[in-house]
């Protein structure tokens, strides 16, 4: 197909989702393709709009995706410095919402292992983040990156209601990623239990494909 003119978000707008399908604001099935940053604490210099729209121009790409961790060396809960950290993330929006891509912003679950362990401080964040873009149209919330360390969804789950909770109290609609067990690979369980109702209006879940392990 021929690509398309204008931005992905002038031509898709605020996505939804439709059974299991995400659609954009004409109800057609959408695929969001795109990039992670690596920690933003990190390597904050390749949080640019000049690289995003490399990514957006040169490889197709319609999202990026902000990564920022929360319990690693100099993470927004061990040691690095919040404030700073919430500006780069802020810069990332902003770039992502000039070059009308949409754009993930993530807390990076990884050497913390169970999302509960910074739960309040996730909390807090979400609930200022979704107050700042409660009327952008491309701004995606991803709650618990990959919970390991033999986390339950069980326990994942009560996280995932809690900080839902706290962001629809400021955006109503914004689609919210919610990771697995098992460094989100067992999507299965997600699957058997989901979210309670009244949580799940525009809720994924995450499966992340590890070659060497899934086979």
């Amino acid at each position: 197909t021929e690509p398309e003119s204008g931005t992905p978000v002038d031509n898709h707008g605020k996505l939804t989702l439709k059974g299991t399908d995400i659609v954009d604001k004409n109800g057609d099935k959408y695929q969001l393709k795109g990039v992670s940053t690596h920690g933003i604490a990190w390597f904050p210099e390749h949080v640019n709009q000049d690289a995003f729209q490399s990514l957006r121009d040169d490889m197709g790409a319609n999202l990026i995706r902000i990564a920022m961790y929360s319990g690693e060396n100099n993470g927004y809960c061990t040691g690095g410095d919040q404030k700073q950290l919430k500006e780069l993330v802020k810069t990332g929006v902003d770039a992502a919402t000039n070059l009308g891509m949409y754009v993930i912003i993530d807390w990076h679950v990884l050497g913390d292992q169970n999302p509960q362990t910074y739960k309040e401080e996730a909390k807090a964040f979400f609930e200022e983040m979704s107050s700042l873009y409660k009327d952008y149209d491309n701004v995606i919330y991803e709650i618990c990156n990959e919970p390991n360390g033999g986390t339950s969804w069980s326990t994942i789950k009560k996280y995932a209601e809690k900080i839902i909770k706290g962001i629809r109290t400021y955006d109503k609609k914004a689609v919210i990623l919610v990771g697995t067990p098992n460094w989100s690979q067992d999507v299965d369980q997600a699957a058997l239990s989901p979210v309670s109702k009244k949580y799940r209006k525009n809720v994924m879940y995450t499966l992340h494909f590890y070659a060497a392990t899934h086979k």
